[in-house]
């Protein structure tokens, strides 16, 4: 059974003795708490583009915070991704208390403003950015954007950022697009488990990664098609950018001597949906139509790989 989230800290006023507190596990009983039952998985869930394609100026969270028993809106244990919508002329606030923030403008054009910061935006750009001063969206034209931040993150810690690791970035959909054409052009790129780049910053040269947490990949699943399973601990919130009927990820926890996934789940694409890939299994992507399709996964990798945790793996 899960367990309840831990009572709130006793209040200044109601100060608690120093062992009241603690406890006292038996290694073998309490060293898996997943396994046992006791901590929650992050669960398969697919987000239809349907949430954000009318209506309002709103930010749409992605939320998983009930079978994650997480004390504020998440998609994951540490990231939570929201679908947005600015109708034209409109603002629309995003998180303030994060240390990294991505967005990937699916339509429209306008304007990111962070205190001093003022990045434009148009379709097809990325946007990295920090926490700390509170950052809005101002729509030239109504815009939709796929948005993800490590806010779940910094609550489990109970931090607050002090100082930004890393300026406002933009990353122009015209650069991205051609550093992808040029991957995919490669000699090697039919060979490659996946066939895409992955977003940096010159702050972060160790884990390249697109923040110290996230990382942001922009990759194509080109015609007739298959990329073969892999695997790693960072959990994925992948965003379809564009795609033709007939492109699917399998998700498993397993895979046979001949490198197929066991027993999979299967998530159809559409494009502006969103999904969540857990922490540890295997995927696969297939595109059975005479068209390519475009996918965005981010991760809390940049985190993982600092750690030296991401144990990613790809089957032969």
């Amino acid at each position: 059974m899960l367990q309840k989230s831990p009572t709130p800290l006793p209040s200044a006023s109601q100060p608690a003795a120093a062992g009241d507190d603690a406890l006292y596990y038996e290694y073998s009983t309490a060293a898996n708490p997943i396994g046992a039952g006791i901590i929650s998985k992050v669960p398969y869930h697919s987000f239809s583009p349907e949430l954000y394609a009318n209506g309002p100026t709103r930010l749409v969270r992605l939320d998983l915070s009930g079978p994650l028993q997480t004390e504020g809106p998440a998609t994951g244990p540490g990231l939570c991704a929201s679908f947005a919508r600015v109708l034209a002329g409109e603002t629309l606030a995003l998180d303030q208390a994060t240390t990294s923030q991505v967005l990937y403008v699916q339509e429209g054009a306008g304007h990111l403003r962070q205190g001093e910061a003022l990045l434009p935006y148009a379709e097809g750009d990325f946007l990295a950015f920090p926490g700390g001063e509170l950052p809005r969206l101002e729509a030239e034209r109504t815009s939709r954007l796929y948005y993800v931040n490590d806010a779940p993150l910094l609550r489990y810690l109970g931090v607050r950022i002090d100082q930004p690791r890393f300026r406002p970035t933009r990353y122009p959909a015209a650069r991205a697009q051609a550093e992808l054409a040029k991957a995919a052009a490669a000699e090697q790129a039919a060979k490659r488990s996946r066939i895409s780049i992955l977003l940096g910053n010159t702050h972060f040269p160790h884990t390249r990664t697109v923040t110290h947490v996230l990382w942001a990949m922009f990759g194509i699943l080109p015609a007739h098609s298959v990329q073969k399973p892999h695997r790693h601990q960072s959990i994925a919130l992948d965003f379809i950018v564009d795609t033709p009927p007939g492109c699917y990820t399998l998700v498993g926890t397993e895979v046979d001597a001949a490198g197929e996934i066991l027993h999979p789940t299967r998530v159809d694409w559409e494009s502006g949906m969103a999904f969540v890939t857990p922490p540890g299994y295997w995927h696969a992507h297939y595109n059975e139509s005479g068209q390519p399709a475009h996918l965005i996964p981010i991760q809390d990798a940049g985190l993982q790989t600092w750690l030296r945790a991401l144990d990613i793996r790809f089957v032969a």
